[in-house]
């Protein structure tokens, strides 16, 4: 399939929408939307134009005339994804939702917000804190991502494992379709079987179905109390093996995050932070939260005293709101971290069932092994979803690097298949993944989701060459 391109005739009806000074088509501003998280080097690909518009009707008409000229259209939140799902791989027009970032509605007698797709998260919550409320389904990157960007991937966080992900709380969003016509999906109900939940469907779609504008998101009553365990083991392996064992004992954590040595020990020079882990191989960053402080303390109790006779060397209580971000702030700046100390390297995102999670530890290690590379691991270990990350040897050439991350990666992703897993938990097939999706899912499958994709969007315009191939992969 052809794409059409963005002539400066096409340039001057897209001024026409959204005015001369939102439509950018200079070289320096198309370089910054080339890329998102994920590898510069390995994925980039410029814009041909960027579009910022300001209400949902530039965006609706934009997407009439990229229809019109048969033009591919890219949405973007914050470009903080970690699978290059906001990447133009096609040129086209980057629609930029960074503008629309208004409230919209705050009904605190239903407890939801109504805000625009590129509302920061951290800006989100900071509002709405103000009541006494909060957005359970958060993802840990909360200070840059965008509500919109959320939606798209479905973004996990933290607090999954109590809590769930971002599509709990999304109550009612309005799209903007692949054809450029506006309707609202969902509402301020509690329940709703009137027809096909597409609300449900769109989000997670990676932006492939639509362009969300505007979001209703559920709120809930922050906890009144919440406390934080830091507890160190003298090997991932015995770390992760808690974890099924907590959750069998009948008590639901908050959180329950996952850090090997490697993981930590990175953050930690990154941060200029200290952690009392002199012979810890792995720690378990464990939540707890609830409206009965009696009853979060007697959780957290049982908590320490489980992990105390399953092999933990040390049980930290933070104390106070300062010890509990400093420690959070060592895993929240992890993936950070690694972009600095590593900057090479291959962030990935499997998910297991949570039984299965000690099996993956030791497969992590053999594959390090095997191709020659650090891979260290952490995540949300509470919901199984790990981020095992390939760091290259600098010693290996690039070539080389290349075959055996590729080698290793379908390695890890047919054992997550065997686990019953799946190869991304929260952040997206996007470009990134896209190749390995079929060796590891259904084929009848794919089909499903390539009938849907090619019946909301006849033109193929909306984001292409994300998730799996279609007519105009690349």
């Amino acid at each position: 399939m052809t794409y059409g391109t963005v002539t400066a005739g096409v340039v001057a009806e897209l001024r026409a929408i959204v005015g001369e000074k939102s439509v950018w088509i200079d070289e320096e501003r198309l370089e910054t939307y080339a890329h998102d998280e994920t590898s510069a080097e390995e994925y980039a690909h410029a814009p041909e134009a960027v579009v910022l518009p300001t209400t949902t009707e530039h965006v609706a008409a934009i997407v009439r005339l990229a229809n019109h000229h048969h033009i591919p259209i890219t949405p973007r939140g914050a470009g903080s994804g970690l699978s290059g799902g906001a990447i133009p791989v096609f040129g086209g027009i980057l629609i930029s939702l960074e503008r629309m970032d208004k409230l919209i509605d705050l009904d605190l007698d239903n407890m939801t917000i109504t805000a625009e797709a590129g509302m920061v998260t951290n800006d989100l919550a900071h509002t709405v804190a103000e009541h006494g409320l909060f957005f359970a389904g958060y993802p840990m990157s909360v200070e840059t991502c965008q509500i919109g960007g959320n939606i798209a991937e479905n973004a996990g966080g933290g607090k999954a494992v109590k809590y769930g992900v971002t599509g709990r709380y999304v109550m009612g969003l309005e799209l903007v379709t692949p054809t450029g016509d506006v309707v609202w999906l969902g509402g301020k109900l509690a329940k709703d079987v009137s027809g096909y939940d597409l609300k449900q469907l769109v989000i997670g779609s990676e932006g492939t179905l639509g362009i969300v504008t505007q979001a209703i998101i559920k709120l809930t009553a922050y906890p009144k109390a919440a406390s934080d365990l830091l507890v160190l083991f003298e090997s991932p392996r015995a770390a992760i093996d808690l974890v099924p064992r907590m959750l069998r004992q009948g008590i639901v954590p908050t959180g329950i995050e996952f850090m090997d040595r490697l993981s930590f020990q990175t953050s930690c020079e990154y941060l200029n932070e200290t952690l009392p882990s002199e012979n810890a191989g792995a720690m378990l960053l464990i939540e707890v939260d609830g409206n009965d402080p009696a009853a979060v303390e007697a959780d957290l109790l049982a908590i320490g005293d489980l992990c105390e006779k399953h092999g933990a060397i040390e049980v930290y209580v933070a104390e106070d709101r300062n010890a509990v971000e400093r420690v959070w702030a060592v895993r929240r700046n992890i993936a950070e971290a690694f972009k600095v100390a590593s900057p090479v390297q291959s962030l990935e995102d499997i998910v297991v069932p949570v039984a299965s999670i000690p099996d993956v530890i030791p497969e992590l290690e053999r594959l390090a092994a095997t191709y020659g590379m650090q891979i260290p691991c952490y995540g949300h270990a509470g919901d199984g979803n790990l981020h095992a990350t390939l760091v290259k040897d600098p010693a290996m050439d690039d070539a080389t690097w290349l075959r055996n991350k590729d080698a290793c990666l379908r390695e890890l992703y047919h054992f997550v298949q065997g686990l019953g897993g799946k190869i991304s938990g929260e952040h997206g097939i996007g470009l990134k993944r896209k190749k390995y999706l079929p060796d590891v899912t259904n084929p009848v499958e794919i089909d499903l989701m390539r009938a849907i994709k090619r019946a909301w969007d006849p033109n193929l315009i909306m984001n292409p060459g994300k998730v799996f191939e279609l007519d105009a992969g690349p």
